[in-house]
């Protein structure tokens, strides 16, 4: 039986509250695309995506029109193209243009996989990619690139997180007449899931099937407007209660669509991703949501605390409601894309190194901050071990998505446009890591590592 009251709620949810699917992405494996001529195995990729994902787009529309449900996003992530570059050889900026193209001529949003593993050293093929991501990601539109530098397993690389910073900094020049967008598109892990559907970071992992639906949920709008309606006393305890619950619901959704997406696809229902991902969009903010429980201002104190029992009561709200939970999971802190973070950063109330205390208990890390535009290379790549580090030690995913604004100065607003968004430049310390930095080497594994 339909209850009346359920589907109001949820009518109230979608229209009001930006509830929405944010993100189908089917994963499709490369490895039979691999070929010792660079042309011939960009040829198989190009067919492979296309013979998968043809139907992508249109499916996800079908399926918005007859539950009403927004799907934000349609996308595609593929098999780290390091391992193809690998078998080929030659200019790994050729599988880009060839993502770029199947991309456009799918019709999704975004595709993800330009990417290599390096946690524990270089294969055949990392370096190569990995020199080529800022000239990849300047001369495409959908390619989005991704790094795991470092594991609990193995520790840190830091010879790679030495070479990020450079990446970085150099994606951003490249794309400076674009509001230094490549930077956008490039995140650097450590910890990296295999299925996460949410872009810049998507790939399709080698343990994965050969083709595999992903779904990612939001609703940070649902969750403040749940708890805008509890009495300021309620105990914490309660408001941990109303967070699961209404995650519950946002990930009933989820379910619904990624079951659908596969039946009408032919292929296996893969992860829901139970992120809170925020838009610009006015009221659909985690930072909100930490204000709605009792913070004058996202970035005070108490703030960590109030993060660590959202993205807590996000999970176990979301593990109850589908056992095909993944991905990362979690409550997204996203700054240029959260109305909230952007208001707290323009304020001087949330700084950098509160950012990253915050990225300690949620998932993923520093994401989507825009940096001033003379910040070193050296001083990127100590942002990125510092937040390898937090994944290494808790055993969880971390990232950093930063983006050098080229020209431009602390205090100054960088704006992306649509779900990217805008950043304030944010202060960063001046002073030098670079010692540090150029020692290079391995951060060894902590011992929570030895669990076998």
């Amino acid at each position: 039986m339909l209850n009346t009251k359920d589907i109001m709620e949820t009518i109230t949810m979608i229209q009001d509250e930006h509830l929405d699917i944010r993100t189908i992405t089917m994963g499709i494996s490369l490895m039979d695309c691999c070929d010792s001529d660079i042309d011939v195995s960009c040829g198989k990729v190009y067919d492979k995506i296309y013979r998968m994902a043809r139907d992508l787009v249109k499916t996800g529309e079908a399926i918005e029109k007859k539950y009403g449900i927004p799907i934000v996003n349609k996308r595609v992530s593929v098999t780290p193209i390091s391992l193809l570059t690998a078998v080929s050889g030659g200019d790994p900026v050729k599988y880009a243009h060839t993502l770029d193209r199947v991309a456009r001529d799918i019709g999704v949003n975004f595709i993800g996989g330009y990417s290599a593993l390096v946690h524990k050293g270089f294969a055949a093929g990392d370096r190569e990619l990995i020199e080529s991501i800022p000239r990849a990601l300047a001369e495409t539109e959908f390619v989005c690139s991704s790094v795991n530098v470092g594991s609990t397993k193995a520790g840190i690389n830091m010879d790679a997180v030495k070479m990020m910073g450079n990446v970085v900094r150099e994606t951003a020049e490249l794309t400076k007449d674009r509001q230094c967008i490549g930077a956008a598109k490039l995140v650097v892990f450590c910890n990296a899931p295999e299925d996460n559907p949410f872009m810049a970071g998507a790939f399709h992992g080698i343990g994965e099937p050969d083709c595999v639906i992903n779904v990612g949920v939001s609703g940070p709008g649902v969750v403040r407007s749940a708890l805008a309606k509890m009495p300021k006393d309620a105990p914490l305890s309660e408001v941990a209660d109303l967070i699961k619950k209404t995650a519950f619901k946002i990930t009933r959704m989820g379910q619904l669509v990624g079951s659908e997406a596969s039946a009408r696809l032919g292929v296996p229902f893969g992860i829901i991703d139970l992120s809170l991902a925020p838009t610009p969009a006015i009221g659909d903010s985690v930072a909100y949501i930490l204000e709605e429980i009792g913070l004058e201002q996202c970035g005070t104190h108490g703030t960590t605390a109030a993060l660590a029992m959202l993205n807590d009561a996000v999970k176990k709200g979301g593990v109850m409601a589908s056992s095909n939970v993944g991905g990362l999971s979690g409550a997204f802190i996203p700054v240029s894309e959260d109305a909230g973070m952007i208001n707290a950063a323009a304020a001087g109330t949330l700084s950098l190194e509160k950012l990253e205390a915050m990225t300690s208990v949620c998932s993923v890390g520093l994401d989507m901050i825009v940096l001033p535009g003379d910040t070193p290379a050296e001083t990127i790549s100590a942002i990125i071990a510092d937040e390898a580090a937090i994944g290494m030690v808790n055993s969880k995913t971390t990232a950093v998505r930063v983006i050098p604004a080229i020209g431009h100065k602390e205090g100054e607003m960088l704006d992306f446009g649509g779900l990217l968004g805008k950043g304030p430049i944010m202060s960063v310390n001046e002073k030098s890591p670079a010692v540090m930095i150029d020692r290079g080497g391995r951060i060894p594994a902590p011992m929570q590592s030895l669990k076998n």
